[in-house]
């Protein structure tokens, strides 16, 4: 089933693990989600606090068989039979769906709010929302794919998972080099790579599998960290990983990496209060390697639950300030005036359907969108609204997909909320609130786009799904309009 050459040079790094390791690589696969910090309810409880383990009623799908994964905070293990992504909580964004071991990285970013955070190859997301969930709306996070594609999927991911403060961004890392000089506090690489850990994942990783291209793969992820490293600020913090196995890939890049740039200090991974005790990195697999490149993680099919996963941590020379004041080349992006009027028109939808009054105040405008942000600016690109974070880069050139957080369009003079708003709410934001329960068909007939029947105030409404945000509906003469988007709509 798997390619000779790998094989071989499996038996030959792990030696008299090998048969473990190949008995554990054939078994059933471990699946998990991770539940969204972001997200909360109208009483202001998360999702992981509303869903964990501990207390959450254990039988009632899709959380009927959660159990911890070690390393990652909110992420549980899951049984098949639960299938998660057909459930309507996965469409509102209440969990991301994510291979345990791909969890690991972020952890190791240590991130803090208020931070400046690049995610250098982000598709398809599950990294950056994991960022984003502890940045909990304050800072700056870029989020960027090279590929248009699977930066469209990665901005899809970005809204569903109701992150605010993320500006998606489809650029070339050479590109964002030039843009961001010594800007970043912290910056993941989770690389291209050869994909040998997701082999019994993703059958067209083995297809296309040879040693010519873990080659290629190696060489390109020098280009790639060496442009991060002119991106990271004295003092910050730099994580890379891959979900290969190869050598050359791992320690074989983080070696090269460190004899190109002597700014850069190796961390050790603290792996035993991590329940990753044993998976060291494996130095003398690549020629010149020093010992140290043990400190780096590598996870193991046959020693955790989970595939294949490599992370290093370096750090960056120089005094970590408490605030780090460089600007990027192009200065930063200028908001919309308060008379814009789209903003007018924002004003006058958040005083009919949010419950806090929109202030006269430009500065306190913001601020009074239920802390979406702690600060922030409008922007508008064409007759679209969106919320970005206050220090925002100027965008002037680049390949933007998303600025922010999109708020709505005008429409004809009139402002017509987004989906991301209303993923990015919480009921207690809203005036008005329409609760679905998961186990009835009106929410599905909802996100497959029907009309339904319901009471109440003409207006906008928030409409959720077990408490958690999931779109909007418009009340009129007792039939609340669908307004969930077209292109989400399961039929």
């Amino acid at each position: 089933m798997y390619p000779e050459a790998f094989l071989t040079r499996m038996q030959q790094m792990l030696g008299n693990e090998y048969e473990t390791f190949l008995k554990a690589f054939e078994g059933e696969r471990s699946q998990a989600l991770r539940l969204n910090a972001l997200k909360q309810n109208g009483e202001g409880k998360t999702a992981g606090e509303v869903y964990s383990p501990e207390k959450y009623e254990q039988g009632r799908v899709p959380f009927a068989h959660l159990s911890p994964v070690p390393w990652a905070e909110n992420g549980y293990y899951y049984e098949a039979c639960d299938q998660p992504g057909k459930h309507p909580l996965h469409e509102a964004g209440v969990y991301y769906i994510q291979e345990p071991s791909a969890m690991a990285p972020v952890g190791l970013l240590e991130v803090k709010t208020g931070e400046r955070i690049l995610d250098l190859c982000a598709a398809p997301g599950g990294k950056s929302s994991q960022i984003a969930a502890k940045m909990q709306g304050q800072g700056f996070l870029l989020c960027n794919e090279i590929h248009p594609a699977r930066a469209k999927i990665l901005s899809e991911n970005v809204e569903r998972m109701g992150l605010r403060n993320a500006c998606v961004t489809n650029e070339t890392p050479a590109r964002l080099a030039e843009l961001f000089p010594s800007y970043f506090d912290k910056i993941l690489v989770d690389a291209p790579c050869s994909g040998e850990g997701m082999f019994r994942k993703n059958e067209a990783a083995c297809e296309e599998w040879s040693p010519e291209n873990v080659t290629l793969c190696a060489n390109r992820q020098d280009e790639i960290l060496d442009c991060a490293v002119s991106m990271l600020r004295p003092g910050g913090r730099l994580v890379y990983s891959t979900c290969t196995f190869a050598p050359a890939e791992n320690e074989g890049s983080i070696a090269r990496l460190l004899g190109r740039n002597n700014q850069l200090r190796l961390l050790p991974v603290e792996k035993v209060s991590r329940g990753l005790e044993g998976c060291d990195g494996v130095p003398e697999s690549v020629e010149g390697a020093g010992e140290e490149l043990t400190g780096t993680l590598r996870l193991w099919p046959h020693k955790i639950k989970g595939e294949g996963h490599f992370a290093a941590v370096l750090e960056k020379a120089g005094e970590r300030q408490a605030v780090y004041q460089s600007i990027p080349a192009g200065g930063l992006e200028k908001g919309l005036s308060p008379k814009d009027p789209a903003v007018q028109e924002f004003r006058k939808f958040c005083e009919e359907t949010l419950r806090t009054v929109v202030n006269t105040e430009y500065e306190t405008d913001i601020k009074s969108i239920h802390e979406l942000t702690n600060d922030g600016i409008f922007l508008r690109f064409g007759d679209n609204l969106y919320l970005a974070p206050e220090e925002l880069p100027s965008l002037k050139g680049m390949k933007v997909l998303r600025p922010g957080l999109h708020l709505g369009e005008l429409k004809k003079n009139r402002f017509e909320p987004s989906h991301a708003l209303a993923l990015a709410l919480s009921p207690a934001d809203a005036q008005r609130v329409c609760d679905l329960s998961s186990e009835e068909m009106t929410v599905m007939s909802y996100i497959n786009g029907q009309t339904f029947t319901a009471e109440g105030e003409k207006g906008w409404y928030l409409i959720c799904v077990d408490g958690f945000s999931l779109g909007w509906g418009k009340l009129a003469g007792g039939i609340m309009k669908n307004h969930y988007p077209k292109g989400l709509r399961k039929s």
